[in-house]
């Protein structure tokens, strides 16, 4: 499976090293959040990873909603545990890293749970700057340039036809609310095939250390940013590129 280079599984539980966590950002969601960079003294391991061994252990059910919880830092060793129609990933002090609600017909893992997922989280690792500076802007706020903080918090699907070997993911709707220096943002989504309503969900992010929008400063972020993404795919280009900030 695409996601076996991503984690380590040994006598049923499962580790991801910060390496592991920073390749699947960078190469499956193209997601380049300082967070999720191997010298960070702050790493964690990306919640889209962890949504998406949910669903290469479990299938996809028709109605999921996935709550993070805590950050998850590399190698911690994780088991699930199901109670009810609730299913949990902790570590072995039972402390929980993400949880899982779930009910309908469930779908075991097969191409389109794969096609789902993939879709999900390139979709998911690219709401900066995209989505998020145009949010931000609007609301006269911004994250901090230098240390730049966005959490994922939590995400919805409701999967109306499970049957598509082909699928977009598609941002219908966001929204920001601004809570003196933290804003939590949530972004509405649909899943197609083509023309064909396949689901949606939402995705909800809290950002830290937010101060006025200057647009100058917002501009070079995402010009240092969009250079991450070009040196990362271009190897033979510059590699001395610095972060968006230091991240530590």
């Amino acid at each position: 499976m695409f996601l076996t280079p991503f984690y380590s599984y040994d006598q049923a539980l499962i580790k991801v090293s910060a390496e592991q966590g920073s390749r699947f950002a960078k190469i499956v969601c193209d997601d380049f959040n300082p967070l999720h960079n191997v010298d960070n003294t702050r790493f964690c391991v990306p919640g889209d990873l962890l949504f998406a061994l949910t669903l290469q252990r479990f299938g996809l059910n028709r109605e999921m909603h996935f709550t993070f919880t805590e950050m998850l830092a590399a190698g911690v060793a994780l088991q699930t545990r199901e109670k009810a129609n609730t299913r949990t990933w902790e570590d072995g002090q039972g402390k929980v890293y993400m949880s899982i609600d779930h009910s309908g017909p469930a779908t075991v893992f097969n191409p389109f749970v794969e096609a789902l997922m993939r879709s999900y989280v390139r979709f998911s690792g690219q709401n900066f700057p995209h989505i998020l500076m145009p949010l931000m802007s609007r609301h006269g706020v911004m994250i901090n340039p230098q240390r730049p903080l966005v959490i994922y918090q939590s995400m919805s699907l409701d999967i109306a036809a499970p049957d598509a070997d082909q699928l977009s993911t598609e941002l219908t709707e966001s929204s920001m609310r601004v809570l003196g220096r933290r804003g939590e943002v949530t972004l509405a989504f649909r899943f197609a095939c083509g023309e064909r309503y396949i689901g949606s969900g939402t995705k909800t992010m809290v950002l830290s250390g937010l101060r006025d929008y200057d647009s100058a400063a917002a501009q070079a972020m995402i010009e240092r940013y969009l250079a991450l993404q070009t040196a990362f795919s271009n190897p033979q280009s510059d590699g001395t590129l610095t972060c968006i900030g230091s991240g530590t």
